[in-house]
């Protein structure tokens, strides 16, 4: 499990995040909600140990991220997959390199085992037959598809997705939430995702956290926070202004 305690931090003056507590379990889809600027990108990059706090403790299967040795970091890094907001896929890569791109650099597998491996992955997310192309050819849906073949390439125990859904329209955005299921029930894998879409939140989370002014200030299920009686979190479900 992932299990973040206490954790602050600041950019110069700016507090973004002021005293985090979550626990994530092993086998769940944690959905972290929140406005634009909150903080949930920051908490994502803290897991994946490219910040460290200010204050407070990350621990991954209890090993705490800011006691260990960067070539233990980079080990434990290679348990977790991310997709990026914009899927960040390598402009100058055809598809099948960017997804074997992890593999080639960090596994010992022949150019012909990481192949049937990317052709796996890409079947999976539903992009058989693309590994050709180059990724100015993709819409914005098959970049995210792309972008999760890679995140699972090397068959992560945890994913973190950032705004999987951000920029697709509402039915591409709700094939991204099937898959994100789907690929959870087939991998048996642990999922965070950080998200301002509801409609996304409410269909793949198990649990929803909604961070605010630098705080969780609620967690539970999809059917709990709906009657959550803090008005700061139903005027952001609801999207009403304050």
């Amino acid at each position: 499990m992932i299990e973040i305690s206490n954790i602050y931090k600041s950019f110069n003056s700016k507090q973004v995040l002021a005293g985090v507590d979550l626990s994530i379990n092993t086998g769940e889809t944690m959905v972290i909600i929140g406005g634009s600027g909150c903080g949930k990108s920051v908490l994502l990059r803290h897991i994946i140990g490219l910040m460290q706090p200010d204050k407070g403790s990350i621990k991954i299967d209890g090993t705490e991220l800011a006691h260990i040795r960067k070539n233990e970091l980079f080990a434990l890094r290679k348990r977790l997959g991310m997709l990026f907001q914009g899927a960040a896929l390598f402009d100058s890569l055809t598809v099948a390199e960017n997804v074997g791109l992890g593999l080639k650099e960090h596994s010992e597998y022949s150019a012909e085992q990481i192949s049937g491996i990317v052709n796996k992955k890409l079947e999976l997310v539903g992009m058989s037959g693309t590994g050709g192309l180059m990724p100015a050819e993709l819409s914005g849906g098959m970049k995210k598809r792309v972008g999760l073949a890679r995140a699972i390439a090397m068959d992560p125990e945890y994913i973190l997705y950032d705004e999987p859904t951000t920029g697709l329209d509402p039915i591409m955005a709700d094939k991204i939430n099937d898959l994100i299921i789907d690929l959870r029930n087939k991998m048996t894998l642990t999922s965070i995702a950080v998200t301002h879409d509801m409609v996304s939140a409410s269909k793949i989370a198990d649990r929803i956290a909604m961070l605010h002014q630098g705080r969780i200030i609620f967690c539970g299920t999809p059917e709990e926070i709906k009657g959550s009686p803090d008005q700061r979190v139903q005027r952001f479900i609801n999207g009403e202004a304050d």
